[in-house]
C-alpha cells in the first residue's frame, strides 16, 4: 500500500536537503479536510531560513515535484502546504488491501522483544476496580505489539510477598479457627486484613510479630511457607475466573517470591559497584546525583529486602532470560519514584540498551465518587461485582430493545463487558477517574455498545445481499463522495493509529479511532442508500460496508472487546 505521508516527506526532504524521517514528524493531518489530507508546517523553518513561514511555504511549492496520480495538488495557506491526495487512488489502495485478512497487521516489530507487566494483584486481597486500568490498558498494549509483529510477553508479576503476608500470617494464628476458606476465600481473608491492620495501629507487639512472621517467611519457615502457599492457591483460583471472563492472558505469572531468593546478587553487584551504603542499620542507593532526592532503600534494617529489591533482581532477571528491547511497567502513577528509582539504579546492574527500554506506563487512579478505595478499610468495588452488573443491565436493555433476540445471555456479556473496557480506555491513561455506575453503564453516545451496535448495523446489511462482491468487480469512482471518502481515509489510517499506540503506549487512540469510524459509517449509512440503488453503486457500497465491519472487530480485539453479531 502506497505511504502517502512518507511520499510526502520524501519530496519535501529532496526539495529542502532536511532528512525525510525528521520532516515525517512534522507532518499533521488538519482538522479540517477543506485544507487538504495532509500539511507540513513551515514554522519551524523561520528561525534558520530567516524567511516568513509563509515565504518558505511558497518557495518549498515551487521545488516539489509530484505526481498527480498520487498527489492531486499543493496549496500554500498561512505557513503551511497543504497535500491532497489521490482520491481514487486512496479507495483503491484501501480497498484492496482489505481483500488480505487481518487488515493493518505488520512485521514492524520483526526481531524485537517488549515486555509488558501489567494486573499484578495481590494475593489475599479482592481483584477490585483500582486493578481495572492496568489489567485492561496492558492487554490492549499487548496486543497491539503482537499485532505489529513485535515478540510479546505479558507478565503478571503477582503481589505475592511483603510485610502483608506477615500481617495475613498473624491474623491467621490468631482467628484462623474461625474461617472457613474453602469457601468465598478472598472476602474472608480481606477480613482477616482488615481486622489486623486494625489491631496493628493501636498494638505495636502485634506489628513487631507481623514484621517476624514475614522475616520467617523469607527464611524459608514451613509453618509460613506452607500457609502464604495456602493463600496463593485461593487467591489464583478467584483471579483466574476474572481473567477468563475479560480474555486477558499473560504469558509468565512469575510475582515478587519468585525474586526473592536473587535479591543477593542485587545487594552484592551493588556493593561492588560500590554505590551501597549503610543508613541507621538499612543499606540504600543515594540517587542525589541523578535530581532523586529519596534514597532507594534496598535492604531493611532487620534484613529483609523489600519490593524495590525484587524489581531489580526482575530486572536483572529478565534482561538475561528475553534480551529485551523495552519493558514496560502499566503501574499506576502514585509509582512514579518508585520507578524513577529503580530505573536509576539499574544501570548498576544491567547493560545500558535494558536501562533505555525501561518504561514505567502510568496511568490515573480510580476512585469511587465517595473518595479514595482502600483494601484496609474495606471500602472496594469488586470487578466480579462490577462485571456481574454490568451485564446484568446490558441483558435488560437488549431485552428491552430486541426481545426476541436469540443468545441473550451470550450477547450481554459481550455488551457488557465492552461497555467496561470502552470507558476505562477512552480516556488517556494518566487522567484520573471517578468510577460511577451511571457512566460505566450508559448505552448511549461514545461508548463501547456504540462501536458494537455500528459494527452489528454493518452485518445485518450484508445479511441482505445473496453474494458479497469481490474487490475486481468494484467500481472505485461510485466510492467518490465526501462521506465514503472519509471512511476510507479513516481505514487507511488504521496501521498508523496501531503504531500511535505503541509509540506513546495509549490505547485510548485506538478507542477513540473507532469512534470516529462508527460516526462516519452512520453519517455515511444515514446520507448514502445502500441496498437497492443500481447494482455497481450498491457493490461499491455494500463492499466498503464490509470492510468497515472487518476493521471495527480487529480494532475492537486490539481494544480488548468482542463483537456480537446481532444486539
Amino acid at each position: 500500500m502506497i505511504q502517502f505521508k512518507q511520499y510526502i516527506a520524501q519530496e519535501i526532504s529532496n526539495a529542502t536537503e532536511i532528512d525525510k524521517q525528521e520532516i515525517e514528524g512534522y507532518i499533521e493531518i488538519p482538522k479540517d479536510d477543506k485544507n487538504g489530507d495532509y500539511a507540513f508546517p513551515c514554522f519551524r523553518l523561520a528561525k534558520t531560513m530567516k524567511k516568513a513561514p509563509q515565504a518558505i511555504a511558497e518557495e518549498i511549492k515551487e521545488k516539489i515535484l509530484i505526481d498527480d496520480k498520487i498527489i492531486e495538488k499543493i496549496e500554500v495557506l498561512g505557513g503551511y502546504i497543504n497535500f491532497y491526495i489521490n482520491k481514487t487512488l486512496l479507495a483503491k489502495e484501501v480497498l484492496e488491501e482489505l481483500e488480505k485478512e487481518e487488515y493493518g497487521k505488520t512485521e514492524l516489530g520483526k526481531g524485537k522483544t517488549v515486555l509488558i507487566d501489567y494486573s499484578s494483584p495481590n494475593i489475599a486481597k479482592p481483584f477490585h476496580i483500582g486493578h481495572l486500568r492496568t489489567t485492561l490498558i496492558g492487554n490492549s498494549l499487548y496486543r497491539v505489539y503482537k499485532y505489529l509483529g513485535y515478540n510479546t510477553i505479558g507478565i503478571n508479576h503477582l503481589g505475592d510477598y511483603g510485610t502483608q503476608f506477615g500481617k495475613m500470617i498473624e491474623a491467621y494464628k490468631m482467628w484462623g479457627n474461625e474461617y472457613d476458606l474453602t469457601e468465598d476465600p478472598i472476602n474472608k481473608m480481606v477480613d482477616m486484613y482488615v481486622r489486623i491492620n486494625e489491631l496493628c495501629k493501636t498494638d505495636e507487639k502485634i506489628l513487631e510479630n507481623c514484621r517476624e512472621n514475614f522475616r520467617l517467611l523469607e527464611a524459608g519457615d514451613k509453618y509460613c511457607a506452607d500457609l502464604w502457599n495456602k493463600f496463593k492457591d485461593f487467591s489464583m483460583i478467584e483471579f483466574e475466573k476474572i481473567y477468563d471472563v475479560l480474555n486477558v492472558k499473560f504469558d509468565s505469572y512469575k510475582g515478587e517470591s519468585f525474586y526473592a531468593d536473587k535479591t543477593d546478587e542485587v545487594i552484592q553487584k551493588l556493593e561492588e559497584k560500590g554505590v551501597l551504603t549503610d543508613s541507621k542499620g538499612a543499606k540504600i542507593v543515594d540517587l542525589t546525583d541523578v535530581g532523586i532526592k529519596t534514597p532507594c532503600l534496598i535492604q531493611k534494617a532487620n534484613g529483609s529486602s523489600i519490593y524495590a529489591t525484587r524489581d531489580l533482581a526482575a530486572i536483572m532477571y529478565r534482561a538475561k532470560t528475553y534480551d529485551f528491547d523495552k519493558c514496560l511497567y502499566v503501574v499506576a502513577y502514585e509509582q512514579n519514584l518508585h520507578f524513577n528509582q529503580i530505573f536509576a539504579v539499574a544501570k548498576y546492574l544491567v547493560d545500558e540498551k535494558y536501562v533505555k527500554g525501561l518504561e514505567h506506563v502510568s496511568y490515573g487512579m480510580v476512585a469511587l465518587p465517595t473518595g479514595k478505595m482502600s483494601t484496609r478499610l474495606g471500602n472496594v468495588v469488586k470487578i466480579e461485582d462490577l462485571i456481574n452488573g454490568t451485564i446484568e443491565k446490558a441483558e435488560e436493555i437488549i431485552t428491552e430493545k430486541n426481545p426476541e433476540l436469540e443468545n441473550k445471555e451470550e450477547v450481554a456479556k459481550k455488551v457488557g463487558i465492552g461497555a467496561i473496557v470502552y470507558n476505562t480506555l477512552s480516556t488517556a491513561s494518566i487522567k484520573d477517574q471517578i468510577f460511577d455506575w451511571n457512566t460505566a453503564l450508559n448505552f448511549q453516545g461514545e461508548t463501547g455498545p456504540y462501536i458494537q451496535y455500528t459494527y452489528v448495523r454493518t452485518q445485518s446489511i450484508l445479511e441482505k445481499v445473496e453474494k458479497l462482491p469481490k474487490f475486481e468487480e468494484i467500481k472505485i469512482e461510485k466510492l467518490q463522495d465526501n462521506y465514503s471518502i472519509n471512511i476510507l481515509k479513516l481505514i487507511y489510517n488504521f496501521e498508523d493509529i496501531l503504531v500511535q499506540v505503541t509509540t506513546k503506549e495509549e490505547p485510548s487512540i485506538l478507542a477513540r479511532y473507532l469512534i470516529d469510524l462508527s460516526k462516519a459509517f452512520s453519517n455515511f449509512y444515514n446520507e448514502n442508500k445502500i441496498i437497492g440503488e443500481e447494482k455497481e453503486l450498491q457493490d461499491a457500497r455494500i463492499y466498503l460496508t464490509d470492510c468497515v465491519g472487518k476493521v471495527l472487530k480487529q480494532g475492537a480485539y486490539l481494544l480488548g472487546m468482542e463483537m456480537p453479531n446481532k444486539m
